[in-house]
């Protein structure tokens, strides 16, 4: 087992320890809210190009997935009203935990995208995927706004393809070409100070 895969054990393990009563409440309040399975699941690309389910709590009504793969503005009208305040603390990744724990990802790495669009990576991108994917990385927080920006767009997929996914891809290259225990925990503490800072501003407003 490397240092990584121990990290990830040991954070995934005492998080969904520790977290577990707060994860059974939102399962309730995503229940209550709208009808559907309080948990999402996702089939996205994974470490040497293989598909696996990734676990999201549900934030949208059921079967939105169907009209667009991405999600266009913070109030996008599929979204519920208990899914905009897990998406703005990043609280409907919290089930990505469990796929940490069992070796689908990893607590850093590079965001799983769907299939749809690793099919137009290049050759070298496709080294990308032999990185396990993980919860949060460079491109999270370079892109914290992404369904804001892709909302100001006129062919949002296609700002998404041309703009946003190329620059994806040059932070994940340059994440994995400085991959450290430390760079590891610096992204873990910068994302984790991302979500505090957005909780501010939200009280604020």
């Amino acid at each position: 087992m490397d240092r990584f895969r121990f990290f990830d054990i040991l954070i995934s393990f005492i998080a969904l320890l520790l977290l577990f009563p707060f994860l059974i409440i939102i399962f309730l309040f995503i229940t209550l809210d709208s009808k559907g399975a309080a948990i999402f699941r996702q089939e996205r690309v994974g470490l040497h190009n293989t598909d696996f389910s990734l676990f999201k709590f549900r934030t949208m009504f059921l079967d939105s997935e169907k009209k667009s793969s991405l999600t266009i503005g913070e109030r996008d009208a599929r979204i519920t009203k208990v899914g905009y305040f897990l998406r703005k603390w990043k609280l409907d990744e919290l089930p990505q935990l469990w796929n940490v724990l069992i070796g689908d990802m990893s607590m850093v790495g590079p965001r799983p995208e769907l299939r749809k669009f690793v099919s137009y990576y290049t050759p070298s991108e496709m080294e990308i995927l032999e990185t396990k994917p993980g919860i949060t990385d460079y491109a999270s927080l370079r892109f914290r706004n992404e369904a804001r920006l892709l909302s100001e767009q006129k062919e949002p997929e296609e700002y998404y393809m041309k703009v946003i996914l190329p620059q994806k891809i040059t932070l994940n290259k340059y994440y994995i070409q400085g991959k450290t225990l430390k760079n590891y925990f610096r992204i873990l503490f910068n994302t984790i100070l991302s979500i505090i800072k957005a909780e501010e501003s939200f009280i604020s407003n």
